[in-house]
């Protein structure tokens, strides 16, 4: 039996739409769900190795994806999110009653990723968003409890599903962040 990454890829790796309008995302709630309306596609999906990002139940993986902040708005039962830890970067908004986070955001403006919000697209009844084509921080895993000796499967298991495996971020994020950081220190002209 192949190893459970992640329920939205486990049976495949479902294709987005170019011109994906956005949708909604719901958390696990049956009563005054928190609702977050993303306008327009998310860029960057993946799956997630990390221990930081809220994972389905059972699953190793999260999925994450980023989308502008100015197109993620809270719209209903926003009082119930708070955030999971106030020292990390990303400051995950998590619902109180189900603990599902339902974005992230980078406040500090200095950092590379600031301006982006991180959300989960598993969370929304929609389908386009755009499909994951990488794994990020893979050997994260272990830190939650996941056997050392089984990576091979794991790894083997996200190449199968055309899921490139880094154990950072992908090529085209970390040319980001260090594009970021040669503007901040004048190596390269803004």
């Amino acid at each position: 039996m192949a190893v459970a990454i992640h329920p939205a890829v486990d049976g495949g790796v479902k294709a987005g739409v170019t011109d994906f309008a956005g949708g909604t995302l719901t958390c696990l709630c049956t009563s005054a769900p928190v609702t977050v309306t993303l306008k327009g596609n998310t860029a960057f999906n993946h799956v997630c190795g990390c221990s930081k990002c809220w994972k389905p139940k059972g699953a190793l993986f999260s999925q994450a994806a980023v989308i502008g902040r100015d197109n993620l708005s809270v719209t209903a039962n926003g009082t119930k999110l708070k955030i999971v830890d106030e020292k990390a970067p990303i400051q995950r908004y998590a619902c109180s009653g189900c603990g599902v986070h339902m974005y992230g955001r980078i406040e500090n403006r200095n950092h590379p990723f600031y301006g982006f919000d991180f959300v989960h697209t598993e969370r929304s009844a929609a389908g386009g968003w755009t499909a994951p084509d990488f794994a990020a921080f893979v050997s994260s895993i272990i830190e939650s409890g996941f056997p050392p000796a089984r990576m091979g499967e794991v790894r083997a298991r996200l190449k199968e599903l055309r899921l490139e495996a880094y154990d950072c971020l992908s090529p085209a994020l970390m040319d980001l962040i260090a594009t970021h950081s040669a503007k901040q220190k004048g190596t390269l002209a803004a």
